[in-house]
């Protein structure tokens, strides 16, 4: 199962997203949508944020892409067609002809294959924080214009979801040669839309691409997504500046909605969000490099008693590992209670992590939490986590910034403790595991430990195609993961999304970096 989502609504809105699908699409309008975020650059392959996706997504093409209309299936995108040779070690992807960027240049497997390159081996300076899922790519080929093949060192059981990931966008061959780092200020893709202009504080518009290789597509003549905080959403949308958010809005945000005067304008989306908020220690620092500290912090935070409470306020509430409960290959709540952290008898736990910090010499420990801006769920969890730390003892400074400075510094290692969403566009393992080997391996694992046996596991569970077999080494590498507390999931997000009923075409998904490019949405007005 590729993702599960409920649609949830009263029953005027629940008809009114259900006959959507019956309903001839209608061209023009301009979609109007809040981001609560804005992107530090412009480069897909460098980000991990739905600040990137939202805004500039639809303006790129990709080679294959997760259909949240179908369950998240992976479906073509610039590739019409493809083909996996028996041994699993050839993928052969046929392009549709024709394609151009919006300059006007055509868009051949040379520029495919060059972005990828790009992704698997990034020149100097250039940052690629997916390359570990290429690290099985030996060599890509274009035998011919419409024709890209990949070469694989080893079977990879996760290859089609590695090439579908939503942050691999499809850049100029030539643009990327000339200057490598060209898509970080420059947006030149071949999408649906095409860039108008980015007023930083401001908003972000793009229009209909009318060179676009998919006939009497997109339907909006454009979109502008508005860079504004959190708490400005709702009053925006009520206000009618705002059609939608796709991130996601908390409980008290929908009911703000669904109660308010002339109601009847929302469509309500509900269901699991395959997003995890995890504690990060940086292990390069002391005392976080002693495991009994790391332990103690983790064993007092009382996971299943307070995601209950958390999910009144904002929008997480399931409690599991380091995937998503439910999902085939999670580690069952049986499983769980058996490990440090996820004891039910919490004081039992609190006064043993009291007994480590004494042990390591840290009973009077201070420590600094980085965080984002961005309120939800960030300023609740980490109000909570600050919360739950003094109960042994430990004083919590609280420090948000905005989203540039928070990545940077993730990236570059300026912090003790931080507060991260763990978020892939689809459920699989190889996706979500990435963010938790060594740094080495995967850029996006910021907790710099030097566990190789995490490494070993993630490339042996990506070779095993017999699913018993692989979900043993999934299941070996979270029980690993969870005891050795390089880094704590403390919950999984709920996603609500509340837009006007005008909007049409869009799919719900369990997760946010899923079925953004808004070819299909259109503006029933």
């Amino acid at each position: 199962m590729r993702s599960v989502s409920t649609l949830i609504g009263v029953a005027a809105l629940a008809l009114a997203a259900g006959t959507a699908a019956a309903e001839t699409p209608k061209r023009g309008g301009t979609l109007n949508f809040a981001v609560v975020a804005e992107p530090p650059n412009y480069d897909c392959h460098a980000s991990q944020t739905f600040a990137l996706l939202h805004p500039v997504s639809p303006m790129y093409s990709y080679l294959v892409k997760y259909d949240s209309s179908q369950d998240g299936k992976i479906v073509g995108d610039l590739a019409k067609s493809w083909t996996i040779s028996p041994d699993g070690l050839t993928y052969t992807f046929k392009l549709h002809e024709g394609v151009k960027f919006h300059d006007g240049s055509p868009l051949t497997s040379a520029d495919v294959k060059a972005s990828f390159e790009r992704i698997a081996n990034p020149p100097e300076g250039v940052v690629s924080l997916r390359k570990s899922t290429m690290q099985d790519v030996a060599a890509i080929e274009a035998p011919d214009a419409a024709t890209v093949v990949f070469r694989l060192k080893g079977v990879n059981a996760s290859m089609l979801d590695n090439f579908a990931s939503p942050f691999h966008c499809i850049y100029s061959a030539a643009k990327i040669k000339e200057e490598p780092k060209f898509p970080e200020r420059n947006i030149l893709g071949s999408g649906a839309f095409q860039f108008v202009e980015y007023v930083r504080g401001s908003h972000l518009s793009a229009k209909r691409f009318d060179g676009y290789f998919r006939k009497d597509l997109p339907y909006l003549d454009g979109y502008k997504a508005f860079f504004v905080k959190s708490n400005a959403v709702v009053p925006g949308m009520l206000g009618g500046q705002f059609d939608a958010e796709f991130r996601g809005r908390t409980p008290s945000e929908r009911d703000q909605l669904l109660k308010a005067p002339g109601n009847e304008r929302w469509v309500l989306h509900e269901g699991p969000w395959a997003t995890v908020n995890i504690v990060i220690f940086n292990v390069t620092k002391k005392p976080f490099d002693d495991p009994r500290v790391r332990k103690a912090l983790s064993l007092a935070i009382d996971r299943w008693g307070g995601n209950e409470a958390l999910s009144k306020i904002t929008f997480v509430k399931a409690t599991g590992g380091f995937l998503r409960p439910g999902y085939a290959y999670a580690l069952p709540e049986s499983e769980l209670v058996k490990l440090p952290g996820y004891f039910r008898d919490i004081e039992k736990s609190r006064a043993e992590a009291r007994q480590l910090l004494k042990e390591a010499g840290q009973e009077n420990l201070s420590i600094k939490l980085h965080n984002r801006t961005v309120g939800e769920p960030y300023t609740p969890l980490g109000v909570f986590l600050i919360d739950q730390w003094k109960r042994i003892g430990v004083t919590v400074e609280h420090s948000q910034v905005e989203t540039a400075p928070y990545f940077g510094n993730l990236v570059e290692g300026k912090f003790d403790v931080a507060l991260y969403p763990v978020t892939v566009p689809a459920d699989e393992v190889t996706a979500q595991h990435q963010s938790y080997l060594t740094n080495a391996k995967s850029p996006i694992s910021y907790s710099r430990h030097e566990d190789k046996r995490l490494d070993e596991l993630w490339d042996e569970q990506s070779r095993t195609l017999d699913p018993d077999k692989r979900k043993a080494l999934v299941h070996e590498f979270e029980r690993h993961l969870i005891t050795q507390n390089y880094s704590l999931s403390v919950n999984w997000w709920q996603r609500i999304i509340v837009h006007h009923k005008k909007v049409k075409g869009w799919h719900f998904s369990p997760s946010h970096f899923q079925g953004q490019d808004l070819i299909g949405v259109w503006l029933d007005q």
